[in-house]
């Protein structure tokens, strides 16, 4: 009797097929929507364009960038003010376009329009980390670290910055050389 008990149970784990989600048939409610001109006006204050709209880890990212940066500034970066001056600017009309575009994108997915088809191989962008950029950050630290804890000269940093340019430029023409074959 047990074994009659045991053939009869299935011993599949799967989980039965799921019903597709019907679209909305309806507008969504009103309150639910996220104006993109609030989105924008609120990105003055960088990143708080992105948590209105709900992307609250980009938002706050924003926010640290730019007050890293306005840290740099204040402690007087010799020759490197002008390229992190011009940086902050751009960086602040890219948030304030990013919160417009992120709040349309938003309105749209919850009138059923957002589907968006990326090519085959397109990858998002994840957490898998960056060797390039962990290079460049150990160095940037190590460097600020020398110079606040231990008083190192940094005369040296305002003439040879911008061969850290040109290693990033090799990096990618050798990169993307590797690529192609």
């Amino acid at each position: 009797m047990n074994s009659d008990l045991h053939d009869n149970q299935s011993t599949s784990y799967e989980s039965p097929p799921r019903e597709a989600i019907p679209p909305r048939t309806g507008p969504a409610p009103r309150n639910a929507y996220k104006s993109p001109v609030l989105a924008t006006v609120l990105s003055m204050m960088p990143g708080v364009g992105q948590i209105y709209v709900g992307y609250y880890p980009q938002g706050f990212m924003n926010i640290m960038i730019v007050a890293s940066t306005i840290t740099l500034l204040a402690m007087g970066m010799g020759s490197l003010t002008p390229l992190l001056a011009v940086f902050l600017a751009f960086f602040w009309i890219y948030n304030m376009i990013d919160a417009n575009r992120r709040a349309q994108h938003y309105n749209r997915a919850l009138d059923g329009l957002g589907g968006e088809t990326l090519p085959d191989d397109f990858e998002m962008p994840g957490l898998k980390g960056s060797m390039p950029l962990g290079v460049v950050l150990i160095v940037a630290g190590s460097i600020f670290f020398l110079d606040r804890k231990f008083g190192m000269d940094m005369e040296w940093l305002e003439e040879w910055w911008p061969i850290g340019l040109v290693i990033a430029g090799v990096w990618l023409v050798v990169k993307a050389r590797s690529n192609k074959d």
